[in-house]
């Protein structure tokens, strides 16, 4: 089952729901909650000298008054530590009532070099910046470099945005419980949080479905049903065909990145459409790769007539220019009919910007088709610059607002890659990695979306399983990584997600 992304005010709907049916209620989740911060303590710190649990005023508190008492009773040396009293007739002053543990005011707060601490002052609800003694004592923890607990999420991160509120605290481990927030998997939050841990505390799946969550986490589970499993009768043409525009002359190397990952990833014909002048640069790169000339629009109809392609990748080496931008809102006009699925990237968005855009957006939506945008911040901040102008909205949300806007799937690009549907639909990818920090790794990108776009597979799955594919084959290439790598580095990738009969794999039994 794909794991729902769950914002702050969602978890608390969860919350109030999960009470209301029961079998427990607010006390008994609080509970479970610190009895299950209290067993990751003591699993990953065994032996530890002391552990200090620092408490707010609110559940999040509560989660660690009852960590505390949990900690306690297993003869632990704790203490604990209070910015301010729980809310009268809390559920969190009630657990910390029934804390045997002697508590001190936070302003005094020194974690020593052999001590644990468990985060507990503020979770994944916090709106406003952290000050005073709650900075203070964030600040010392960081400074001390000491092990630490945080209770849903690290103090100090927003859980709707990832945005460091103030200061935020650097966790070694993080406890959430039920599903994970954005700001777990948004950046810079995602790098405070340390080892993820979701627990379960007793809430249903049920009770989580009824909030209608929109987002998830981008992992196999989402789009595993929907990949494109070739059949025992089929042929290269069924395997679908991908159509790749190149650059001139001495910007070609994009488009053949491209044309590889569109290969690798499945599609059973790539060829790349070479304006006349680059054909010969073109052909010494190219093997398996077909070529053809297209020199304007009259030279891409007739191999739109007469190769039928499934799908195209426009961007990749081409001029930021007007011209640019001028065919690709022709193009979406002209595959309105055909069926064959568009990936827009690299100049192509930036030539978009401005009237462009607004012309490009209402081809689109006119067209119906599956057409997927895929900008790095730079260049979403160029299409969408009132989006990107505004940074209170979180990454999630921008991307979902310019899917809503372009009628596009938009790949979001970055550490933590947003991908949104037009309808709504996200997801937030979490196995990104920095070596995919280098030139040419996102026409790589473009090229796998069009080969699983070609071989039929919708295009939000295709966009998610694409950037999952990515990343994980930058992970099997390892350091030294280059754009060249990363077609090949697919293939083990690809033997993970289709095994064979008789339980080998696809990449030979590894």
């Amino acid at each position: 089952m794909p794991e729902q992304i769950l914002t702050p005010a969602q978890m608390a709907d969860v919350d109030r729901t999960a009470i209301e049916r029961g079998p427990f209620d607010g006390p008994r989740l609080m509970q479970n909650a610190g009895r299950a911060v209290a067993a990751l303590v003591m699993a990953r710190h065994a032996g530890v000298a002391r552990i200090d649990v620092l408490c707010g005023p609110g559940n999040n508190g509560g989660d660690g008054y009852v960590a505390a008492t949990e900690l306690a009773r297993r003869g632990l040396d704790v203490a604990v530590w209070v910015s301010a009293g729980p809310r009268p007739g809390s559920d969190a002053e009630a657990a910390a009532d029934a804390c045997p543990v002697a508590t001190w005011p936070l302003a005094d707060f020194r974690p020593s070099e052999n001590s644990v601490v468990v985060d507990a002052l503020y979770g994944a609800g916090l709106s406003k910046p952290i000050e005073g003694d709650d900075a203070a004592a964030i600040d010392h923890c960081n400074a001390a470099g000491v092990p630490v607990v945080a209770v849903d999420l690290p103090s100090g991160v927003s859980g709707l945005t990832g945005a460091v509120l103030g200061t935020a605290i650097r966790a070694t481990q993080t406890v959430t419980f039920v599903r994970r927030k954005p700001g777990h998997l948004l950046y810079p939050g995602r790098a405070l949080c340390g080892e993820m841990s979701v627990v379960d505390i007793g809430i249903a799946d049920a009770v989580v479905g009824s909030v209608g969550a929109t987002a998830f986490v981008n992992a196999p589970d989402l789009w595993r049903g929907r990949l494109p499993m070739p059949a025992a009768d089929t042929h290269k043409y069924r395997r679908g065909h991908v159509g790749v525009f190149s650059g001139s002359a001495a910007a070609t190397g994009a488009a053949r990145l491209a044309a590889m990952g569109a290969a690798r990833s499945g599609a059973g014909a790539v060829t790349v459409l070479s304006p006349g002048g680059a054909l010969a640069v073109n052909a010494m790169h190219l093997t398996s790769i077909m070529l053809r000339k297209a020199d304007g629009l009259a030279d891409v109809e007739t191999f739109l007539a007469d190769r039928h392609p499934n799908a195209l990748v426009y961007g990749p080496g081409l001029s930021p220019d007007a011209s640019t931008a001028a065919l690709v809102v022709t193009l979406v006009e002209r595959l309105a009919e055909s069926g064959c699925a568009l990936v827009v990237d690299a100049s192509a968005i930036t030539a978009l910007a401005g009237v462009h855009g607004e012309a490009f957006f209402a081809a689109v939506k006119s067209s119906g088709g599956d057409i997927v945008l895929t900008p790095h911040e730079g260049e979403f901040a160029r299409l969408f610059a009132d989006l990107a102008a505004d940074r209170h909205p979180s990454k999630l949300e921008r991307a979902q607002l310019a899917a809503a806007r372009s009628g596009a799937t938009v790949i979001l690009k970055g550490a933590d890659t947003v991908i949104a549907a037009p309808g709504g639909r996200a997801a937030i990818n979490a196995n990104g990695t920095p070596l995919l920090a280098t030139a040419g790794s996102g026409d790589v990108l473009a090229g796998i979306t069009a080969g699983l776009l070609a071989q039929g597979m919708p295009a939000f799955d295709a966009a998610c399983c694409a950037v999952w594919m990515h990343a994980e084959a930058a992970r099997e290439a390892g350091p030294g990584l280059i754009a060249e790598d990363l077609p090949q580095a697919l293939r083990p990738v690809l033997g993970r997600l289709f095994p064979l009969p008789g339980g080998r794999t696809g990449e030979g039994g590894r």
